[in-house]
């Protein structure tokens, strides 16, 4: 096992629980290891308690666990999907934060053009609707979006963050459940939050030199 990819990935796992982005073992990481494989979590593991036991390596292109004596967590099919889909993506993170998980229960849309991190890491965020934690169905659903946005709400269930690495898809999770947090307490406190011209936005992502843009499909 590699023992800096599980050591980032416990890494992402206290710092979302210690920062609000998860609770108890609601949640599943994962992060790219060698060629066509990757580290997820175990089934029924506390994201903020991980230890190297409590990984296991997957094969991508046979879909499940190289080894027989762990049991990988039941979202396999979403984490799969991604790394089928997007070969740019190091780590994937589901995890169900308070105010993204009700933006994600609700209908509403959340803006990207506030200020330099919600322009980059939620550029665009795509809904996916509600399929069983853990079934076939909400893996195909997944894979459908994979290709339009780094950002998934999983409709009724939480969210599914994708990046080049454990630290960006961390950051984007932190990142998105701030931005909810300010929707919510602004739309309850009659503030109205004024978004950046869309010529400033397109400015920021492909002439500021902050981050290089993200390649998504329409």
């Amino acid at each position: 096992m590699d023992a800096s990819v599980w050591q980032q990935l416990q890494e992402a796992g206290r710092y979302m629980l210690n920062n609000g982005l998860a609770w108890g073992n609601a949640g599943n990481i994962s992060a790219r290891t060698r060629d066509g494989h990757y580290l997820i979590t175990a089934s029924g593991t506390d994201l903020g308690e991980l230890g190297e036991d409590d990984f296991v390596e997957c094969s991508i292109s046979e879909g499940k666990a190289t080894s027989p004596d762990k049991k990988p967590s039941k979202e396999v099919p979403m984490h799969q999907a991604i790394y089928e889909s997007r070969p740019d993506v190091g780590a994937v993170l589901h995890a169900s934060p308070f105010y993204s998980t009700m933006l994600a229960c609700s209908s509403e849309t959340l803006p990207s053009e506030w200020f330099v991190e919600t322009m980059y890491y939620l550029e665009r965020i795509e809904r996916v609707p509600y399929f069983h934690p853990g079934s076939r169905e909400l893996g195909e659903a997944v894979r459908e979006k994979a290709g339009k946005a780094s950002v998934l709400f999983l409709e009724n269930h939480g969210v599914l963050v994708y990046d080049k690495n454990v630290k960006e898809a961390r950051m984007a999770m932190h990142t998105l459940e701030m931005a909810c947090h300010m929707y919510v307490v602004a739309k309850s406190s009659g503030i109205s939050l004024r978004k950046l011209p869309e010529d400033v936005v397109q400015s920021f992502l492909n002439e500021s030199g902050y981050r290089p843009r993200r390649r998504l499909t329409e």
